[in-house]
């Protein structure tokens, strides 16, 4: 796997090394050594699909609250999104910045995403899948989000919105 920092630290672009032949070709998507040596959290406890039917919609931004923060390695499995981090973390240099990836089905990067971070992303295509793994198990109860178009964040998403959920229209403004 080759592994690309992104300009907030711990997040990283995973991008599978194709072994390539005349029948095809085989990548590692996910090896607990290798994100071990760069000194990220492996734990897999869950993992989850989403399935969205309309190009244009959002989900997130969503974080789970200490004491079950969770790391989150995604991949785009169908279609294509562009996915959104932002650093929570009020120790970090990048407090409050976000960074955005386009993860398509034909790309096959995968999004490590540490701790601390929300996470949340739009569908570019109809009919796209997300697959995560998560670090820890879902809690509901420390279940936050922060909204996807706070003024505090100036997230700007590549396409108009089509569809979003009544929660996450919701959140109230960045605190900080």
């Amino acid at each position: 796997m080759i592994f690309r920092e992104l300009e907030i630290p711990g997040a990283y672009l995973l991008e599978p090394e194709r072994r390539e032949d005349r029948r095809g070709f085989f990548a590692r998507t996910y090896c607990r050594h290798e994100l071990e040596a760069r000194g990220l959290d492996p734990t897999v406890v869950q993992c989850h699909i989403v399935v969205n039917h309309q190009r244009g919609t959002v989900r997130g931004m969503h974080y789970q609250a200490p004491p079950y923060e969770e790391i989150k390695l995604v991949r785009c499995t169908r279609g294509a999104i562009w996915d959104v981090i932002l650093d929570l973390r009020a120790d970090s240099t990048t407090f409050t910045r976000h960074v955005g990836v386009e993860l398509t089905a034909g790309n096959r990067l995968s999004l490590y995403i540490p701790a601390g971070l929300a996470h949340g992303f739009q569908t570019l295509e109809d009919e796209t899948e997300v697959f995560y793994q998560m670090s820890e198990f879902s809690h509901p109860e420390c279940a936050r989000g922060v909204r996807w178009n706070d003024p505090a964040f100036e997230i700007e998403w590549p396409i108009p919105i089509s569809v979003i959920s009544e929660r996450d229209l919701t959140f109230p403004d960045f605190s900080g």
